[in-house]
C-alpha cells in the first residue's frame, strides 16, 4: 500500500502545481475501488487450466497440466482525474492498481511490463488506463477525442456491449458531429489496436507491416420511440502483427487469433500471401420502446476478413440478437433474449464460416458464461464464445422486494453451431496426429462449441446499498456442459464437471 499512498500523494502535488499556475482549469476526480474474494471451481469445465499461446512461431502450451487454485482475492483502485478549461476543453488522465492479495505489488495478474518512469519503484504498480483530450470546435457542437479513451462499437444496450470491440480502452482519435439535433449524429475514429514493433521493426527484418488499425463510423438515428444506429468499421491487418498476444479479459485465454484469424493460418504455408489484408464489418443496433412498457433491442453484424487472400486464410460470417423486456413493474423487470451466428463447416480449406471478432464483451443478464457486466471483474466468469453458437435465455432483473437490495436471476442455454470435424482436424494437427490431443488455443473444450455441444448456466447477482456510495456485493453462478470425446479426447471430456462461481466483495465510488 506504500506504493498506492505515494501515487495519491505525487498526483496531488501536481495537482496543486497545476492550479497554482492555471487558476481557469479545475480539476474533479471521481474513481472507484472494489476489493472482493472469488471462489471459482470448473474452469473450462475441468478445473485445469487453458492451453495458451506463447510465440510468435506459432507455439503454445497444453491444457490440463495445472490445477486451478479456487479462491483468489482481489483488489483494485481506479482514479479519474479531469482538468478542464471552461466547457470546452478536458484532459483526462485515469491511473489504477490491481492484483490478488498476496502477490506482492499491485499490477494485474500475469502482467505484461508495468509502466516505469524516473519515479522507479512508485510506480511500478500503476497503470495509465485513459489519457485523452477532448474539446469542442470553437463555435460549434463538433466534439474531438484524441488519446488512450474507452471504445464501444455499437450494440444495443440489453447485450452489454459489443460483440466485436467493447468494453476496453484503446488508442483513438474521435470527431462526433450533430447532423439533425436530436435526431441524427455522425461520429468517426481512427483506432490504433495493435502495434506489435512500435517504433523499429525487428532488426535485419526490413519494413514490416505489424499493425492493426481500424477505421469506424456511426451514424445513431433517433425518431419518436425507435432508435437505430448504423455503423460500420474497416480494419487493416498488418501479416506481421502478433495477433498470438494474449488478449487481457477477466478470464484470459483468447488472442487476436482466433478471434480474427481462420483455422487455415495454422494450415501450410501458415502465413498471410498478402502483406496487409482488410476486415470489415456492417451492421445496426436496433431499440424500439414505442410499445412502452415492452421495449425490443436488436442487432444485425456482418463481418469479413483477408478476402482478398488464399481461401484458407478467409473469414466471414453472420451474428444477430433479439431481446425484449417488459419494465411496467416496480418490483422486478423480466427479460427475453435470444441469438444465432454462423459456425465452421466441417473444411478449413475454404476458410472460416465465423465472423471475425476484435475484443468482445458482449453477454445479456449478465450471464457469468461470457466475460460481460459483472461488477467484479477479475476470474469472474467462464469465457464461453457466442459466435459460433446459438442460443435462448431469460432474466428477472432489478428484483427489489427489500429496501437497498437489488437482485438478478439469469438463466442461459447456448448450443454449438460448429462442424466437429473442423474441430477435430485441427486438435489432431496441432496434436501431432494424437486424435486425443484434445485444446489447443484456437479451439477450447467449454469455450469453442460443436453442433453437438451445449452448455446452459445459472447466475444469482445480489447488490445491498450499505451507503450511497457503498455497495456490497455477492455474485453467483453454476453451469453444466455437454462435450465430444471424439472431438476433445477422454482425459478432457471425462473430467468433466460443472462450473461453480461465489464472488463477494465491496464496491465504492466516489
Amino acid at each position: 500500500m506504500q506504493r498506492l499512498a505515494g501515487m495519491i500523494l505525487a498526483m496531488g502535488m501536481v495537482f496543486g502545481l497545476v492550479q497554482g499556475t492555471m487558476a481557469d482549469t479545475t480539476v474533479k476526480m471521481s474513481g472507484d475501488a472494489r476489493i472482493y474474494g472469488v471462489y471459482f471451481s470448473g474452469h473450462g469445465f475441468t478445473g485445469w487450466n487453458p492451453p495458451t499461446w506463447t510465440s510468435t512461431a506459432p507455439a503454445w502450451t497444453r491444457a490440463a497440466t495445472r490445477t486451478e487454485e479456487p479462491l483468489d482475492i482481489w483488489e483494485r483502485f481506479r482514479l479519474r482525474s479531469d482538468f478542464s478549461s471552461g466547457e470546452s476543453v478536458k484532459f483526462r488522465l485515469a491511473m489504477k492498481v490491481e492484483d490478488t492479495w498476496g502477490h506482492g505489488i499491485y499490477t494485474a495478474a500475469n502482467p505484461t511490463a508495468g509502466m516505469r518512469s524516473a519515479v522507479g519503484k512508485l510506480l511500478s504498480g500503476v497503470q495509465v488506463y485513459e489519457a485523452y483530450l477532448q474539446f469542442k470546435w470553437p463555435d460549434t457542437d463538433i466534439k474531438v477525442t484524441a488519446g488512450l479513451q474507452e471504445l464501444d462499437l455499437p450494440q444495443s444496450s440489453l447485450f452489454s456491449t459489443s460483440i466485436v470491440f467493447g468494453g476496453d480502452r484503446a488508442a483513438s482519435l474521435v470527431v462526433s458531429a450533430p447532423l439533425v439535433p436530436d435526431t441524427l449524429r455522425l461520429t468517426t475514429g481512427f483506432t490504433r489496436f495493435l502495434d506489435t514493433n512500435q517504433t523499429f521493426d525487428a532488426a535485419g527484418a526490413g519494413h514490416q507491416d505489424d499493425e492493426l488499425d481500424g477505421y469506424w463510423l456511426t451514424l445513431p438515428v433517433t425518431v419518436g420511440g425507435f432508435k437505430a444506429v448504423p455503423w460500420g468499421l474497416l480494419s487493416v491487418a498488418g501479416r506481421s502483427a502478433d495477433y498470438y498476444t494474449n488478449i487481457d479479459t477477466s478470464f484470459g485465454f483468447t488472442s487476436y487469433a482466433e478471434n480474427l484469424l481462420s483455422a487455415g493460418i495454422l494450415h501450410a504455408p501458415g502465413k498471410w500471401k498478402n502483406s496487409q489484408n482488410a476486415y470489415s464489418w456492417a451492421g445496426s443496433a436496433f431499440e424500439v420502446t414505442t410499445l412502452d412498457p415492452i421495449r425490443f433491442d436488436a442487432d444485425v453484424i456482418y463481418g469479413a476478413g483477408a478476402m482478398a487472400d488464399r481461401q484458407q486464410f478467409q473469414r466471414s460470417g453472420w451474428f444477430l440478437d433479439l431481446g425484449a423486456e417488459y419494465t411496467g413493474w416496480d418490483l422486478l423487470t423480466p427479460q427475453l433474449f435470444a441469438w444465432w451466428s454462423t459456425g465452421e463447416d466441417a473444411s478449413w480449406r475454404n476458410g472460416s464460416e465465423r465472423m471475425p471478432i476484435i475484443r468482445p464483451s458482449w453477454g445479456p443478464g449478465n450471464s457469468f458464461l461470457f466475460d460481460d457486466s459483472q461488477a467484479f471483474g477479475r476470474n469472474s466468469n467462464m469465457g464461453i464464445n457466442p459466435v459460433g453458437a446459438y442460443g435462448i435465455g431469460a432474466s428477472l432483473n432489478d428484483i427489489s422486494f427489500v429496501a437497498d437490495l437489488t437482485q438478478r436471476l439469469t438463466f442461459t442455454y447456448l448450443h454449438g453451431n460448429n462442424s466437429p470435424r473442423a474441430i477435430r482436424g485441427l486438435n489432431c494437427q496441432l496434436g501431432s496426429g494424437d486424435l486425443s490431443a484434445g485444446s489447443n488455443p484456437y479451439f477450447v473444450m467449454g469455450r469453442d462449441l460443436t453442433d453437438n455441444e451445449y452448455v446452459y448456466g445459472l447466475n444469482l447477482d445480489n447488490a445491498y446499498k450499505i451507503y450511497e456510495n457503498l455497495t456490497g456485493i455477492v455474485e453467483t453462478g453454476w453451469a453444466h456442459g455437454h462435450f465430444q470425446e471424439s472431438v476433445w479426447g477422454s482425459r478432457l471430456v471425462h473430467k468433466g464437471t460443472d462450473a461453480l462461481k461465489i464472488a463477494f466483495g465491496l464496491n465504492y465510488k466516489f
